[in-house]
């Protein structure tokens, strides 16, 4: 499959103008590549496992779009067939057009084909193995080194839409879990996702987890991870559906029965998950949150409070927080 690539060179300001305008004439998914950071919010909504730091802003954005090549080396836009001269055309004229009333910068269009877009193994150069502690995540292109053959290692890959343990709030998480888990520990995973918490539960000696998630691609996520970790099918079961709104997933998942929930989510989240999930919190259970941002913190404590559990321990990793409570009495 071949590809026909139109890559526009502009300004930062100009990015959503230019991408609505050519969007009005068929072309969709733009991929924007500037220097922007991201905000506090969007970080929190974006929620991302790989997130490299990147260098100063300066102003510059591309914005790429594609289009596929039929086998006569036409192009289709908006149901009509064409061709790249007079895509590339109708951009420069849509941005000349723009250029009267704002500063679009320099508006260079440059055209190229390509085969075989790869959208989801293109992000694999960023994502290597790497450490949490004593445990080695490490993904399924890559190879155990030699050296730590006899450390405890975690086979995972992201998928199209799930962590990895690479954020911080995963790691968060994952350290607070460690405290807590003992060989009788029976854990549920809300906002499972690759199932990696429930998993490592499973490695560090718990003994049963359950997952809920909103996303039915958790499933096969979930089924993946669990086999390249030698967790057997009766350990760790999930379903799919809002624990906080559905009362069926609620019954299905039990009450009363866990010794640890773990919430790696995001504080909006957490705020309407709290007072449901209590009831599914074993007396003296313990509950892990995670997904605040610092910014957050406040709000979920609140809720976590006004839930009627004790909160037993905060903990910070960069711009992120883990809120750790407990249901009634220790023990």
């Amino acid at each position: 499959m071949k590809w026909m690539k139109f890559r526009i060179k502009t300004t930062v300001e100009a990015e959503d103008v230019i991408i609505s305008t050519l969007y009005d004439i068929g072309l969709e998914g733009a991929q924007i590549e500037d220097k922007v950071p991201l905000t506090a919010l969007e970080k929190e909504q974006m929620f991302v496992d790989i997130l490299p730091e990147g260098p100063e802003d300066d102003g510059i954005a591309y914005l790429s779009f594609f289009v596929e090549e039929k086998e006569d080396g036409s192009l289709e836009l908006n149901g009509i067939s064409t061709d790249r001269d007079a895509v590339a055309a109708q951009i420069k004229e849509e941005l000349e057009d723009l250029r009267l009333f704002m500063d679009i910068g320099e508006g260079t269009v440059l055209v190229t084909e390509t085969e075989d877009i790869d959208w989801i193994n293109n992000w694999k150069q960023y994502f290597h193995q790497f450490y949490i502690d004593d445990l080695l995540v490490i993904p399924s292109w890559e190879e155990v080194k030699e050296e730590d053959k006899g450390k405890k290692i975690l086979h995972i890959d992201p998928g199209t839409a799930f962590g990895t343990g690479m954020h911080e709030t995963t790691q968060l998480c994952i350290r607070q879990m460690k405290k807590f888990l003992t060989k009788d520990t029976r854990l549920l995973d809300v906002g499972t996702g690759s199932g990696i918490l429930a998993i490592l539960a499973l490695m560090y000696g718990a003994e049963h987890a359950v997952g809920t998630d909103l996303d039915p691609c958790a499933v096969e996520a979930v089924a993946q991870n669990m086999e390249a970790n030698g967790i057997p099918e009766e350990k760790f079961w999930m379903t799919i559906g809002n624990i906080i709104t559905d009362k069926e997933v609620q019954d299905k998942v039990g009450y009363a029965c866990y010794d640890i929930v773990v919430a790696n989510i995001l504080a909006d989240v957490l705020v309407p998950l709290t007072p449901v999930i209590v009831h599914q919190l074993k007396e003296g259970g313990i509950y892990i949150t995670s997904g605040i941002i610092d910014t957050r913190e406040q709000t979920v404590r609140d809720a976590i409070e006004a839930a009627g559990l004790t909160v037993v321990e905060v903990t910070y990793q960069g711009e992120w927080v883990s809120v750790t409570a407990r249901k009634g009495q220790q023990g």
